[in-house]
This record gives structure tokens, sequence and C-alpha cells, in this order.
């Protein structure tokens, strides 16, 4: 099979005896972990079994058990109580399994833009009889629907329930079908899926099972030359192999067209090459009795559709039932399959996950499924346990199969890693797959080193749990902190409780609870305003790090510095602040670095329902706005740095004041240059007059600071600009802005601007508290100073806004 159409398994979930979670599960196999349990005597009679019974010498006490399947998150799926209480836990327990795939994926269904598809199956609904069924009157209700809540019940406990009820809770759009082929179930929905991929019925799927029965402490009655085994031991290929010990668990895997993952930089588990399906028919000697020829075929059937060499293949998860008919007829039919291209002998490992768990009936598929996948993932093939001699009915010598009895390095060869899987149902449906291991994933590009870690959820309580768990995580790991990052940001749904974490890998701070870090947001879609500032909020190296760490960034700020003058890419990367200071340089190199750090910020998905340029800071709110053009931007900010820095030099002040109590200190040649809050103006004027006005307010008491600039901008000393800065900028196309922008020279929103407006907005005073007066009837906005700086977010913040800044 070509690339395009193979699967790629690119998340999992699991829930296995002795075994909560796939680490478990992995480490379990490596350790050759028998998770089958024996109760006492004691036990059983307490779990109601009768006496007389436990006590017979053919009763087996044990059985492969799943824990806390009592326990479920209803809340989170949105299930009242009532109605989880009267749901088979199978249902429950699945939909957990397939959020938590999803997410081990690293995609959100919400967000997702494709359909996701899923086949999935379960075990009979033992629940609804061992606990619900109360007698004829429960099942009359039942069957009649006579009684509320009783639709409910029928809902929860349906096996046809089972894939929509998921698909609906999660918002997943592909086909959803609830698959049942007996034993064999996992595997068959798996291959369901893969063909759903490669015809394009959606674009992901998830496919797996899940068998829990009740009561869940339970022997069974063994009889001779039954499935069954006399000691609780299932010793597949075995010369004791007398038969299988049942049990429960859970199984997911996520599959995706391998072409897509590896564009979309998936983290891909395996590769699934090829998968068949088929039926014996009525060629073998009962209904539930297995066959050779059946099951030889499907798994002819599927290396040929991976069209991949059985001499390749050096591992197979075997379906494994440890019964004295049912290997040696597994063996020969995969021999057979194996033989029609090779005669290689005992060059192919042959496992069975059944000696570790049991036999998951409707999950063993999937079970032996993702044991193939982990150990193609971990390079290691686990051992089977209980094997010490063959089946005398098993020729392994002239095989192409060995049993594995100890953990073994897989080795590399001239091909990928491959593996068979095989899962045959009571009844004589089929199921192989051939896997591949993952091909090699890209080398990952140079990461900043901090990164942005971001975790939400439905409480509070969750959201610590879920701070402790990525501590946990991080601490175990070596995944990419920058994957890290990017998973939780665009693979995770979106709730109410929100943290971040900035952060090199520590997990120790995402252990501490801090409120400055944790908020609660009833809205997803908070608007953002940008704010621009002006002249004096540059600093040396302003852009340096930024420029090496951000490629976005860097070729924006490139794209703006080539159409600047030479000496303005000098003095933005020098040391120098008094060259840096100088108004031919500061305004074109502000310009730039606030137009290189929108386009970042966009490039993150930040998306502005408004801007707002304080002085120079306009001409990059034109730009971002779409009223000018970058190159036009470009030139204009050049042309008015050159003309202002051709009048003579002045000097700013800020004062302490009201805007209504100014008029004594103003004059022909002292200007009230801005009004950046209630108590906050800003003078501008000649050097000699600016002092005199400092001596008398500060003879006032009156709070001032000098501003650190070259020119009295928006003062009567610009006049002289006015003329060419609007002759020039007449020779400039200029259109009506694609998102709203407020201006602080009217005070009001914009629509095109004209040549005379940059002349006004050059010479008039900076209305900064009118314009951001304009925004605030709307409590949710976030103000975002995208510039050097934090005088605008401090303006902001003294509003009683949120405001954020973006350097240093």
């Amino acid at each position: 099979m070509s690339d395009e159409n193979s699967i790629a398994i690119v998340g999992m979930s699991g829930r296995f005896p002795g075994a909560p979670d796939l680490a478990a599960f992995w480490r379990n196999l490596q350790q050759g972990v028998e998770s089958v349990t024996h109760f006492t005597r004691e036990e059983l009679i307490a779990a109601g079994v009768d006496p007389a019974q436990v006590d017979d010498p053919d009763y087996v006490p044990a059985r492969s058990l799943l824990d806390d399947v009592d326990l479920f998150d209803a809340a989170f799926f949105g299930i009242n109580p009532a109605e989880a209480a009267a749901m088979d836990p199978q249902q429950r327990i699945f939909l957990e399994g397939a959020w938590q795939a999803l997410e081990d994926a690293g995609y959100d269904a919400q967000r997702y833009p494709g359909a996701i598809g899923l086949y999935a199956g379960q075990y009979m609904n033992t629940y609804l009889l061992e606990n619900l069924v109360s007698g004829r009157e429960f099942v009359h209700d039942l069957l009649t629907m006579s009684k509320p809540g009783m639709f409910q019940t029928f809902l929860g406990n349906d096996k046809d329930y089972l894939a929509t009820r998921a698909s609906y809770k999660m918002n997943l759009r592909g086909p959803a079908l609830t698959v049942q082929t007996a034993c064999s179930t996992s595997l068959v929905a798996v291959c369901h899926a893969c063909q759903a991929l490669q015809t394009y019925q959606c674009d992901m799927a998830l496919a797996g099972g899940i068998c829990i029965t009740f009561p869940q402490k339970k022997g069974y009655q063994h009889q001779e030359g039954g499935m069954l085994s006399p000691d609780g031991h299932c010793r597949a290929f075995d010369a004791q192999a007398r038969g299988t010990v049942f049990g429960s668990g859970m199984g997911i895997v996520v599959l995706k067209r391998l072409a897509e993952a590896r564009a979309d930089g998936d983290k891909i588990w395996a590769v699934i090459r090829g998968s068949a399906l088929n039926n014996d028919g009525d060629a073998k000697v009962s209904y539930t009795a297995p066959s050779v020829r059946g099951q030889a075929e499907v798994i002819a059937l599927a290396q040929a559709l991976a069209e991949v060499d059985p001499a390749t293949i050096s591992y197979v998860e075997a379906h494994g039932t440890g019964t004295p008919l049912g290997d040696p007829i597994e063996v020969e039919a995969l021999t057979q399959a194996f033989r029609q291209h090779t005669d290689l002998k005992q060059f192919c490992a042959l496992g069975a996950v059944k000696t570790n768990i049991g036999h998951l009936d409707v999950a063993s598929g999937v079970a032996g499924l993702i044991k193939a996948v982990l150990a193609l993932h971990h390079r290691q093939i686990p051992p089977t346990l209980h094997y010490q001699n063959p089946n005398p009915n098993i020729p392994f010598a002239e095989s192409p199969f060995y049993v594995p009895t100890t953990l073994q390095e897989w080795p590399a060869g001239p091909h990928p890693r491959r593996a068979g899987v095989s899962s045959f149902g009571v009844g004589g449906t089929n199921a192989h797959l051939v896997l591949e291991e993952a091909p090699a994933a890209p080398e990952s590009a140079a990461a900043r080193p901090e990164q942005l870690l971001v975790l939400s959820a439905k409480t509070p309580t969750a959201l610590d749990q879920a701070a402790r768990n990525l501590a946990d995580f991080l601490e175990k790991t070596d995944a990419p902190l920058a994957d890290v990052a990017y998973t939780l940001q665009t693979g995770r749904r979106q709730f109410a409780h929100r943290r971040f974490f900035l952060t090199e890998g520590d997990a120790g701070s995402l252990r501490e609870a801090d409120s400055k870090r944790t908020k609660q947001q009833d809205r997803s879609d908070t608007p953002v305003v940008f704010l621009f500032p002006g002249q004096g909020s540059q600093y040396p190296q302003m852009a340096t790090e930024l420029h090496a760490s951000e490629p976005v960034f860097r070729d924006a700020l490139d794209r703006c510095l080539a159409l600047l003058e030479e000496t303005v890419r000098a003095v933005l990367f020098g040391d120098d602040a008094e060259a840096l200071a100088r108004t031919r340089v500061a305004q074109p190199a502000i310009f730039a670095v606030e137009y290189s750090l929108a386009q970042l910020w966009l490039s993150w998905g930040i998306q502005p329902a408004a801007v707002l340029g304080h002085s120079v800071g306009e001409f990059a709110a034109a730009c971002v706005a779409g009223a000018l053009t970058l190159e036009d931007a470009a030139r204009l900010i050049t042309h008015r740095a050159r003309l202002a820095d051709a009048v003579p030099g002045g000097s700013m002040l800020a004062v302490r004041l009201r805007a209504d109590e100014l008029a004594p200190y103003l004059s022909g040649e002292v200007s009230h240059a801005s009004h950046n809050a209630e108590k906050l103006q800003v003078l501008s004027g000649p050097a000699a007059a600016i002092a005199a006005v400092q001596e008398r307010l500060d003879a006032a008491k009156v709070a001032t600071v000098p501003l650190a600039t070259s020119h009295a901008f928006h003062s009567a000393m610009m006049d002289p600009a006015l003329a060419e800065l609007e002759k020039f900028a007449a020779t400039l196309p200029m259109r009506a802005p694609e998102i709203r922008w407020i201006s602080t020279c009217t005070g009001e929103a914009m629509g095109a601007p004209d040549a005379a407006y940059w002349a006004r907005q050059l010479r008039q005073s900076v209305r900064f508290v009118e314009a951001f007066a304009q925004l605030a009837e709307d409590a949710n906005l976030t103000f975002l100073e995208v510039g050097p700086g934090n005088t605008l977010a401090t303006l902001a913040r003294q509003q009683k806004r949120v405001a954020i800044s973006s350097l240093p």
C-alpha cells in the first residue's frame, strides 16, 4: 500500500486490567506482569457468590478487572446524575476514553475543520441485568416506556447508542457506527475506520471497543474441553494451554490519512499499511469453531493490500486464546499466509496479550493492536507469558514463528519494523492488520527557550489537577516544550477556568496555584484593541531578541527596514540611545517595530477589533487597519521624520494637571501637545519657554517630568513642516480602514484619511483621552500595547481596563 492509502495512528487511549493508562500498560508488558486477579473465598462470598459454587473443584476464582468502573465525571459531559446512574458503565467509560484519545492526538473537535468519525463496539450490557432490572415490573416499564425516565434508561443501555452518544457529546461530525462481531469487534471497527478514511467519508476517525461485565468479582465454571482455563492463566501456544480467562478493558485509537498526518506535524504512533476482513462461512466444524482457511485468507489479503513481503514482518500479535484447538489453527493459518511468499523459519515473534490481561472479548482486538503499536514505538518485543514448551500440535521449528519469553530489543533492519495483528470473532468474522513503525519525524525547528503553557478546565479543582498532571508529564517526558505548548493552545477544548505559565520547562511552577495566572472567563471571543505608542517609547535593542527568535517578526521587520533609510537598521540594532532618540531615526524605527509586532500577534491568532495609535503610533495603526499599504506608510513616516527633524529643536513636559487647569501655562509658544489622562497632560514648545513653565509649575507644587524628545511635537514649532508633509501625503493613495481605527487626532473613528489629516496629526494635540473614551462602552475589551514600553497599557489600566504590554 502506498503512503497515499496508508493510515496513521495519531492518538490512543486505554484502560486495561492493572493499568489505568497506556504508560502503565506498557510497563506491565515490558516487565511480564500478569494482571489477572485471583479472588479469595471470602471475597467471592462477600460479593454474593454462592459458597457451594465457590467450593466446587471446577470453579475458578479468577478474572481480570478494571478499576474504578463506578466513577464517571458526569458533569464534565453535561449528564445529570440520575441519567448517569442509569447508564451502562461501558458507555460512560468509553466516552471518557474517546475524549482522552482525541486529546492524545492533539485535537479539539470543536475547532477541527474536518469530519471525525467513530467506529466502536461494546460487550453485552450486564449492568442493566445486574443492577437495574428489579423485577418484571421494571422490564415492563422499560419495554413500554410507561414511566418517566425510561427512555433515557433505554438510550443509556442499548448498544446502538455507544458511538452516537460519544459523537454527540464530542461534536464528531463524521460517520458514527456501533460495530458488533463478538471477539473481533474492536479490530473490525478499526478496519471500518480505515476504509472510511480511504474513501474520504471522514478526515479523522476514532475506533475501538469496551468490555465491562458485572458483577466484577466473580469466577467461572471450568468445563473440560471448553474455552475457559482450569487455573485462571492463559497459556497461549504452550503445551499446557487449556483455555483463556475473561476480563474487562477499553481501548481506542485515533486514525488519520498518513499523508495528512505528516503534513500536519502529528505525532504518529505507527502506520496501518493494510487491513482486511472476511468470514469463515461454513468451512469449519461448528459455528463457534475457528477456520484455518478463513484466517489464512484474511491475513494474506491484508498483506497483499499492504504491499508488504511477509518476510519483512518480524512480529505478530496473535488472537492467542490459549485453547488446544484454537492455537494450532491460528499458527497454521499464519504459516499458510506467510508461506505464500517466504520459506524463512522462526524469524517472526508471536505474542498474545491475553497471557497478560486475559480475554477482553469485544475489546481484545484493540488491546492487541495497542500492544503492537507500543512495541513498534518503543522498539521492543514484550514477552509472551506462561510459555515453556510448545503445543505439540504446533510445528514451530518449521514455521516462520517463535514465541518470545523475555523482553527483547527489536533491531532495525533493511526494512521498517513491521507487525501483524489478528482478531477472530466467535461466528467467524476475522480481522487482520499490517502495521509499520512510524516514519522518522522531521527535525524540530529552533524554538524559543520560553514557552507559554495554557490550561483550561470546567472547575477550579479540575484546573488544579490539570496543572499537576502537566507537571508530572513534563517531569517524566522529553517531549519538546514547544510541541507541548502548541498542543495545549490548539488541541484542547477551551473552558472557562484558565491558567497560564511562561516557562523554560520548570515543572515546579505548575504546582503553585497563583491567582495572577488564573482567570475565569465566560467568553472565548474577548475582543482586543491594539494600542500603538508614540515617540519616547523606544529603547536600544528593542527588536534584537524577537528578530533572532521569531521568524514572523523577523520577516516583517526586514521588509520594513528595506523600505527605510539604511541608518535606521544600524541604529535599531545598536546600543546608542542618543542616536535612536534622533527624530529622523526614532519615528521610522518605532513604526517598523510596531508593524512587525502586530504581524507577530496576528500570526498567533490575535485579531484586533480596533486599533488606536498615539502620535507616531498612528502610522502603524493606519497600516494595520488597511488605510495605508506598508510601502506607503514607510514612505510617509520617513518623509514626516525628515521634515520634523529639520525644524529647530524643542522640549516636551508631562504635567500632573487636568486639561482645564492648563490655561495659565499656555501661550503662543507653549502648546497643549497631548491629553493622556484626566490628570496627565503634555506641554510642548521651545526649550527656554518649557523650562520657564516648568519653574512655575514646580513653584506651584505640580509634578512634572521632562520627556526624552529632541523636538517640540504637536506645537507651533512643527508649522514649517506642515505644507510639505501635506503635499507629499497627497501623492499616496489612501483607503477606508478595514479594521475600526480610532484617531487620537480627532478623538473619533476614522474613515479614509486625506493628505491634510497627516499635517493636522503632526501639529494638533493628541487627544488620547477622547479617543480612548470611544472604546469605553465595551467592558469586555482587552487592550494590547503593540510596541516598546508600557505607557499606553498603564494609561488603560488607570481606567480600570485589562491591558497587556508586548515589550520589553
